[in-house]
Parts: C-alpha cells; structure tokens; sequence
C-alpha cells in the first residue's frame, strides 16, 4: 500500500495527553492512564439518544455519527484515550458474509461458514473500499478530538472472528467452529490465513487514516484448550502482529494492544507475539501478571466491570487495590477486565477514572517532576 509508506515520512503527532502511548511503550508516566472497553455505548445517555434514531450499524456506517458517539466518553468521563466506534463484525461482512444485528439477539450471518466451499467463497476484501466508512470515521475523529487525546483502532482476532462466521452468530456451544478445528483442521487453518491477512490490512489502514495505537479482541480465545489456542489463535494473532508491522513505517511505530480473554495460560507467549501491550481479564491479578511477562511488554487492565455497580468508597478501594497489584513503576494502562455494562452509572466511571487519576501518582516516582504538566491537571 503506497499510500501508507508514504504516510510514514509523516512526524508523529504531539497530543495534549499522550499518558497512554508512552505508557504503552513501557516510558515514564506522572500517572497510569484509563480507558474503558465498551467506553463508547448504551450506559451513556448521550449515546442512547443517538442510538434512538439509528439502527447500530447505521451508526457505525455514518462516520460522522460514529465519530460523535467515539469522543463522548473523552467529554463525559474524562478517559486518556478514544477507541474508534464500530464492530469486529464488519471485517467478515467486507468478506461477503450478510451480516444482520437486532435488538434483543445480537449479531446473525443468514449462512454460518461451514463447509470448504464456503470458506472459498470468501472474498479478500480491499479494505480501503469495503470499510471505508471506518477510516471516515477515524479522520473525522481525529479532527474532533484535535490532539487532546490519541485515538484507537482495534479489530477481532482471526480466532474470535471465525468462531462469530461458522456459529452464525454469538456462541453457546462452540459446536460448529470446534467442530471444525478437529474434525478438519486443515480448512480451519484455511479460514485462519484468510482472516489474517484482512485483520493485518485492516488494521494497516487504520494506522493510515489516524489511529494511534490498535488493540486485537481475541475474545473468544478463552473458549480453546491450552494447546488449541497455541495453534489456532496465539499463531493467527502473531502472523497479524507480524504481517501489520511489515506494512509500513508507522505500522511499527504504532503500539498494538491484544487482550485475550480467559486466556491466562498464555500470558507468555502472548506477550512473544509482538504486541506493546497485553490486555487481561479480572481473573488474574497484576503482581502475577507482572512476574510472568516481566518487561517484556506492559500491561492492560483488569477491574472487574461489575464492581461499577458499588458504591463509590468500594469502587474506590478496588481501584487501589489494583494500582497496588501493579506496583510501581511504568508499562500499566487502567481499564476493566472486560467491556464496561450497558446499565453502568455514569457517575460510577467517573469515580473509577477519578480514583485512578489521584491514586495512580503515587506509583510513579517520577510524579514529583511531572506534575505540572497537562497531563496530571
């Protein structure tokens, strides 16, 4: 892709508040930045009125409303980073797949992958047509948020995306994409490759239209085996890693997130796929987390979403528990374990950022000399 080697002669940008880029990349911090998965929906008002007149792919099909309900989070609860607003699904639908999501049932393919020639039938997408409403999207974004906070991109992971294209929709069993992995592994790993090269491409173009930084969702990841997942998702996720820095300049400049769910058996060699960041749940705590990965990469997580429902002194004191669990020193990006509830208090967000912006000091000794700056006011 020309255009993106040409992009990469570009200086990076400078952002009033870059806490999360530089903790990412494990440097020094006045304190430890937050974001929310799921920051970007139905627990906001704002969101809910927006959503009021528009289906949810409509919303994530208009750029301009897309990139309205992606910066409400940054107004509203005062978060140090945006993630773009969209789906994992559209990846698969630019493949060819008729995707469909109603109220009350979640996403649906009217024809599951199922068979050798249904993964045929799949097309590779030109990502800069058949998901061109997300790069619009991110532009728009990035002239809204004008430097004050850095911007997400993110997509599915090859795994999780194959388990959403052969079940049809939201897994109960896992019958179908199991079935598949050991009953024909060899059009399993087909699909894989497949979804690889899109994912990597994909992501590529996001980096070109602006994204800072992008983050995998291997959210199904914790549905395999230990030794499934090494062959299955870990492989995929480091061959997108792999592919997506090869593409241009700014692709390796870029920090790239993965958050594995359930996947704590793993935390090793996820952190040996190339990523800047590992994501985790709310299962594990951080001083293991941390013992484990050492300073390979640096860390993303892990409150328990639901402890948002507490009162705000329990929210607080959750927050600092795990500020604590982390320890001092840099490489640690606050968020949930998990994507935010849709019937979270808003109120209650505010208070965890809030607890994580005056607590989080304390864990970086140079906070001290860095206090003035934008960043900590």
């Amino acid at each position: 892709m020309n255009s993106i080697a040409e992009s990469s002669m570009v200086m990076a940008p400078t952002y009033a508040n870059d806490l999360i880029l530089r903790a990412a990349r494990r440097e020094p911090v006045e304190r430890t930045p937050v974001w929310f998965m799921r920051q970007a929906g139905r627990y906001l008002p704002e969101y809910r009125e927006i959503r009021s007149r528009v289906d949810f792919l409509t919303l994530c099909k208009t750029p301009d409303l897309a990139a309205e309900v992606t910066v409400q989070p940054v107004d509203i609860v005062g978060v140090d980073a945006a993630i773009i607003f969209s789906d994992i699904l559209v990846v698969p639908e630019a493949m060819g797949m008729q995707l469909t999501i109603e109220e009350g049932s979640g996403p649906q393919f009217a024809a599951p992958v199922r068979t050798a020639a249904d993964i045929d039938h799949l097309r590779f997408p030109d990502v800069e047509k058949s998901l061109r409403f997300v790069l619009d999207a991110i532009a728009v974004t990035k002239r809204t948020l004008a430097g004050r906070v850095p911007l997400i991109g993110f997509s599915g992971s090859p795994w999780t995306l194959a388990v959403y294209m052969t079940e049809g929709g939201s897994p109960r069993t896992f019958r179908a994409c199991k079935e598949l992995l050991y009953s024909r592994p060899r059009e399993a790993h087909q699909l894989l490759e497949a979804l690889s090269r899109t994912v990597a491409e994909y992501l590529a173009a996001q980096v070109e239209a602006g994204a800072d930084m992008v983050q995998i969702f291997d959210t199904w990841g914790g549905s395999l085996t230990p030794e499934a997942f090494a062959e299955f998702s870990l492989r995929y996720l480091e061959e997108v890693i792999s592919r997506l820095r090869e593409s241009s300049q700014e692709a390796r400049r870029v920090p790239v997130i993965v958050f594995s769910k359930g996947s704590n058996h793993a935390l090793e060699g996820i952190s040996r796929t190339g990523c800047d960041v590992v994501g985790v749940d709310w299962t594990i705590d951080l001083s293991d987390v941390r013992r484990r990965i050492g300073d390979k990469t640096a860390v993303q997580g892990n409150l328990d979403p639901a402890i948002l429902y507490a009162s705000p002194e329990a929210i607080g004191k959750e927050v600092e528990r795990i500020l604590e669990s982390f320890g001092a020193g840099e490489g640690h990006i606050f968020n949930v374990g998990h994507g935010i509830m849709p019937d979270t208090p808003v109120s209650h967000a505010k208070q965890a950022v809030e607890a994580v912006r005056e607590m989080s000091v304390l864990y970086h000794p140079q906070a001290k000399t860095l206090a003035g700056s934008p960043q900590n006011r």
